[in-house]
């Protein structure tokens, strides 16, 4: 079990790395903004992966823990937690030279869900459990 939710770890990492370096293009071409300097591709994909591979261990914890109720609990977790982290960016302090700062929140935080996004789409093809016939 834990080689499955390593793997889905690293997956959620990348595909949320991806949807974010999108989400940056289009933010960018769209208002014509630019956060490279606080928020660069490196910081992106260093986030991403750490974050993924925290929501990992904390689902292999819990699955240790509570195996029949792991996933909602960790659902319930996970999202209060991605919630949370909406303070995060309206409470950043931004360089005075910057263009554009009131755009930053509408920049961060949808990329604060790309995660969870990640992790409910893509659990369902690792973490499958085998179904039993009725008879």
């Amino acid at each position: 079990m834990i080689k499955k939710i390593f793997i889905l770890s690293i997956c959620v990492g990348i595909f949320s790395f991806t949807a974010c370096m999108v989400y940056d293009r289009v933010y960018h071409f769209a208002l014509e903004t630019d956060f490279s300097r606080i928020i660069n591709p490196a910081t992106l994909a260093g986030l991403n992966v750490l974050i993924s591979l925290l929501a990992g261990i904390l689902y292999w914890i819990l699955w240790r823990l509570f195996n029949i109720n792991s996933t909602f609990i960790f659902r319930i977790l996970f999202m209060m937690t991605s919630f949370g982290a909406i303070l995060i960016p309206l409470s950043a302090s931004l360089p005075f030279d910057i263009k554009n700062p009131e755009l930053f929140p509408g920049f961060a935080i949808p990329m604060l869900f790309f995660p969870i996004v990640g992790w409910f789409t893509l659990e369902p093809f690792f973490l499958l459990k085998k179904q039993t016939s009725i008879k």
